[in-house]
């Protein structure tokens, strides 16, 4: 049997004879508890808030997307065609072209970046789930769908033909503009449809049919900005993202759905990062509690200690007596917190309306339980406790143990 630890346990369990340092154990144990409850309830909260946040970012993220790797167009040969479509992992793909554009309605205007997308881009992502009014624009006209902000900025609506809307593309060249009229490649296009995704997308985009994108940029009929691919389920990501490579070779950059939101990730994990030290600081305060509740009970079991140390245990066996009745305290009080955290997210998720947390009326506060979160809870709580464990007991010398 080991004697260190079974004394430990029945410190742990008894109580002192002394009610402050009772009162201060069990303020120790406490403070371990919603410590490590809170931690847990703030990560589920970050992770649910996270996987909100890329939930409207990525709606029209494909899964894949091939971006051209310089310039801003390259040329799909009919052999590129023919490869992609026998790969298997591909379930669609969508030709796109994008480039910025002056929009103007009666006398207003704004810059965006338009989007031309073929017959398969409705397929590839679900672009007409997040379509407020209106509908989808045809392939075969002029039409174009536009974001909330940029239908605010010109105050258009859907299919008001008294109000066309007008789109300019500076056309290329070197020589020297002599006159505006010249300058631009120009579309008249009606309205279709009104987005509303995420502020970004809405302020800066419109979809249209890839015809007027190359009508109005003078794009071959082979010459476009970039593929979104929609794979098979079950696809192995990075063997379809290499298998896109070979086939298309330099021209273009492959990149799944987080490297097309890495400015986005970086920033979500940076702030995780930082409320996870924030909170493990206020968990190092609170166990300065525990070092305090160890100290004290080494003074009140000072005539015990010396019984012991008479009877022939060493001084480090002494030491370990309350290294593991700190160590027990802090892993025992991880515990609880971390099923009371459960029990709270639990709630959040699972729970009747009245009892969760809202955002907005009709928004519950976003929370995932992960397991990493709770690996990462109990093991933070389980080093600091043993460090503070090891400090505490560091304090016992031969010196206080005789001193009575």
């Amino acid at each position: 049997m080991n004697v260190s630890l079974y004394i430990a346990k029945r410190y742990l369990r008894s109580k002192s004879s002394n009610n402050a340092i009772n009162f201060i154990t069990y303020i120790a144990l406490i403070g371990v508890i919603l410590g490590s409850a809170s931690l847990f309830v703030v990560l589920s909260g970050f992770a649910g808030l996270k996987d909100f946040t890329l939930e409207f970012s990525s709606i029209v993220d494909p899964d894949l997307k091939a971006e051209v790797a310089s310039g801003k167009s390259f040329i799909l040969t009919d052999e590129d065609i023919s490869k992609l479509n026998n790969l298997e992992n591909i379930a669609l793909y969508s030709k796109i072209i994008e480039e910025r554009v002056l929009i103007t309605s009666d006398e207003k205007k704004t810059l965006a970046t338009i989007k031309g997308v073929d017959e398969h881009f409705q397929k590839v992502v679900n672009i007409e789930s997040e379509i407020d009014y209106g509908s989808w624009l045809d392939q075969k006209s002029n039409q174009i769908v536009v974001g909330w902000g940029i239908a605010n900025n010109l105050s258009v609506g859907v299919l008001d033909f008294t109000k066309p809307i007008d789109i300019y593309v500076p056309k290329p060249g070197k020589k020297q503009i002599t006159s505006t009229s010249n300058a631009f490649n120009t579309v008249r296009s009606v309205n279709v449809g009104v987005f509303y995704i995420n502020e970004k997308l809405n302020d800066n985009y419109i979809y249209t049919s890839i015809d007027l994108a190359k009508k109005l940029l003078n794009y071959k009929p082979n010459q476009i900005s970039a593929l979104e691919f929609k794979l098979k389920e079950g696809a192995d990501i990075e063997a379809t993202k290499q298998n896109i490579k070979n086939v298309l070779g330099d021209k273009v950059v492959v990149k799944n759905r987080a490297q097309l939101n890495d400015a986005l990730y970086k920033m979500l994990n940076t702030e995780y990062l930082a409320v996870y030290l924030i909170f493990t600081l206020v968990l190092i305060i609170a166990f300065f509690n525990v070092i305090g509740s160890l100290i004290m009970m080494m003074l009140d079991k000072k005539q015990s200690l010396n019984t012991l140390f008479n009877m022939g245990i060493h001084l480090k066996d002494v030491r370990k007596i309350f290294f593991y009745q700190g160590s027990l305290m802090s892993i025992v009080g991880g515990f609880i917190g971390v099923v009371l955290g459960l029990i709270l997210i639990s709630n959040q998720i699972y729970g009747p309306d009245f009892l969760k947390i809202y955002i907005t009326p009709t928004l519950p506060y976003p929370v995932k339980i992960k397991m990493i979160n709770l690996f990462l809870v109990f093991l933070t709580i389980s080093v600091l406790g043993i460090v503070a464990s090891k400090i505490a007991s560091a304090r016992i010398t031969k010196s206080l143990i005789k001193n009575i």
